[in-house]
């Protein structure tokens, strides 16, 4: 069940004690009035109404039958939503209007901007109930992160339909075409030939696909350890060793003293190869890319340079981003799956670190991966780098 269903189930538990509490006095009052039974148990007091929304997990305002707060969390005056005795977003107003007349409780959202410049959209999920005593409640929370999360998942879920939708479709057509032309064994040669490469792209967009859904899991890192950099870097350079030369692109790194980190080693080491394989597939045929290692500030710093075609200042802001290609013509030819960059983000984030990115058109790019260099306590220092 998500996070909202289970708050307003909380919610309504919450505010059946409320009016219960209150039905119940009525009810013993009017019983009282019409045949003088004396009741021991008295109504619920304001202090306990007062105590029971302090106990409400969500923020919360008390309107009187006039439309007047009587009561409010302090969330509410920070926010805006309330200043003095008013409720100052008319959405909420006429909301408690409508709860007014109808008797029944209202469920809405509202957006609102942050505070400061460039924060995005604040969204709150509203719910207005009336209570006993022409008074209504209002009680909200901020839905913001749980509407992106449910976003980014589908938007995540569509995208690998329409990629995987991709190399699917021209394997079967592929297939077809193959077997139309079985006669004709030049035409079957190339045919399956481009079967091939589809199947090799479907196998590695599937394979990328499990990488993230890997990163996005809590235990990513249960099996971290202590991790030689110098070796991660020599796996992904073999990694991507036949692909460079199909290119004719030449792979330079300088040698490596002993520098570690810790960590997944299959995790960094598929992130470097990645950024090493994006170098390769945006070079120019004969260029270079060439791949360092340093130490700076307590941070082992992995930088991946190529010579390539270079990036414009707004494809910088996206290039992290889930399935995004700067060029569709050429990553249909490369047979990027537009999710590498992306598990390189996620690694660096897991990790403790960060990816940066320097680029020019016609210039060529620079990714450097950024993680904690790996302290260890010796008898000589309380703390120092291993290398």
């Amino acid at each position: 069940m998500p996070a909202s269903g289970i708050v307003y189930i909380i919610v309504a538990v919450l505010l059946g004690i409320v009016v219960g509490a209150y039905t119940m006095h009525a009810y013993r009052s009017s019983r009282e009035g019409q045949d003088g039974m004396e009741v021991d148990e008295p109504g619920p007091s304001e202090g306990d109404v007062q105590a029971i929304l302090s106990a409400m997990p969500q923020a919360h305002i008390l309107l009187n039958r006039m439309g007047d707060v009587e009561r409010a969390s302090t969330v509410a005056y920070s926010l805006g939503l309330v200043r003095g005795s008013r409720v100052t977003r008319s959405e909420i107003a006429t909301a408690v209007a409508e709860v007014r007349e109808s008797g029944e409780a209202m469920d809405m959202e509202v957006s609102m901007r942050r505070s400061f410049e460039g924060a995005g959209k604040l969204i709150l999920s509203v719910r207005v109930a009336p209570m006993s005593g022409n008074r209504f409640l209002v009680l909200f929370f901020d839905s913001t992160e749980a509407k992106r999360l449910e976003e980014t998942r589908r938007d995540f879920v569509a995208n690998i339909s329409h990629e995987l939708k991709t190399p699917v479709g021209a394997i079967g057509l592929l297939a077809e075409t193959i077997e139309e032309c079985a006669d004709e064994p030049e035409n079957v040669i190339m045919f399956t030939e481009k079967l091939q490469r589809e199947s090799v792209r479907l196998a590695s967009l599937v394979q990328d696909i499990i990488e993230l859904s890997r990163l996005q899991d809590g235990a990513a890192l249960v099996n971290s350890e202590l991790v030689d950099l110098g070796q991660v870097i020599s796996e992904a350079i073999d990694r991507c060793r036949v692909e460079a030369d199909n290119r004719g692109i030449s792979l330079v790194s300088a040698p490596v003293e002993q520098a570690t980190a810790f960590g997944d080693k299959s995790l960094l080491t598929t992130a470097v190869r990645n950024l090493i394989d994006n170098a390769i597939r945006y070079s120019n045929e004969g260029g270079r890319v060439s791949i360092g290692l340093s130490e700076l500030d307590g941070e082992m710093r992995i930088a991946v340079v190529d010579q390539g075609v270079g990036i414009s200042t707004e494809q910088r802001e996206r290039v992290f981003e889930r399935f995004y290609r700067g060029d569709e013509a050429r990553t249909r030819d490369t047979g990027g799956s537009g999710l590498g960059l992306s598990i390189v983000k996620h690694v660096a984030a897991d990790h403790g670190g960060r990816v940066t990115l320097w680029s020019e058109p016609g210039k060529g790019s620079t990714f450097t991966f950024i993680v904690p260099a790996a302290y260890a306590n010796t008898p000589d220092t309380k703390e120092e780098v291993i290398r």
